[in-house]
């Protein structure tokens, strides 16, 4: 019961609320080790690149600095109302935006370098219920398809919100071993949020993640809820 309640949250929140998310997602990763952690898998400079699920885009304005081109797809226009005018408040403009299901996205065979996917699979997960290796495989195909030979397929996703090392959430782990079986490896970063104050913890961590996550919130020099993430990676033969 508590994880439909998430989900239809989460749905909610994706339709509508997409200021506030972005107020949440820009607080995580400020040790800023998303983007090492990408490099440490491929190079970016001069690649052509498509993301899936990009929400407000986390990882296309971070990207995009050092990218020929980037293709950037969600099924919410909400959300990439929010991705397209912080692009273009970042004076960026090798970008495009375009609304679209992560099973099924606009773009020719071998179009791009870099597939790219953050936070985002693992909802048909969530939302597909038995049929969720189906709907994932559909989506990792796209993301196959898209890539010239050679070209990397890169997920990230969360490992646990609230704690310090790996610890995946349950309704997760046979995706993450799906993945493995599938032939991707992996590793896994902290990417910790870091708030001005605890009251803006609490009111941030509770609109997406529920109540009892605002319990783990740490205040020591600074306001921090500790976050893994993992990143799942496989190059096209």
């Amino acid at each position: 019961m508590a994880e439909r309640l998430e989900q239809q949250i989460h749905k909610e929140i994706y339709r509508q609320q997409a200021e506030q998310y972005e107020r949440l997602v820009s607080r995580e990763d400020h040790q800023q080790n998303i983007l090492k952690a990408i490099l440490a898998i491929t190079p970016l400079m001069g690649r052509d690149v498509v993301e899936l699920g990009a929400g407000t885009g986390r990882l296309t304005c971070m990207v995009a600095p050092l990218v020929n081109a980037i293709r950037a797809f969600d099924a919410s226009e909400h959300m990439l109302a929010v991705a397209q005018r912080k692009l273009k408040t970042a004076g960026l403009t090798n970008w495009q935006l375009e609304v679209s299901d992560n099973r099924k996205i606009p773009v020719a065979d071998g179009c791009a370098d870099i597939a790219l996917s953050g936070w985002s699979i693992c909802y048909l997960v969530d939302w597909e219920g038995e049929d969720w290796q189906a709907e994932v495989s559909k989506a990792l195909a796209e993301m196959e398809r898209a890539i010239k030979p050679g070209g990397v397929v890169i997920l990230l996703e969360t490992l646990g919100t609230g704690f310090k090392t790996p610890t995946p959430p349950d309704h997760l782990k046979d995706y993450y071993a799906f993945l493995a079986w599938q032939g991707y490896s992996s590793t896994w970063i902290r990417t910790d949020y870091r708030f001005d104050s605890i009251e803006e913890g609490n009111e941030l961590a509770g609109f997406f993640f529920g109540e009892e996550m605002k319990g783990k919130i740490e205040q020591e020099e600074k306001v921090t809820l500790p976050e893994c993430t993992g990143l799942w990676w496989k190059r096209k033969q």
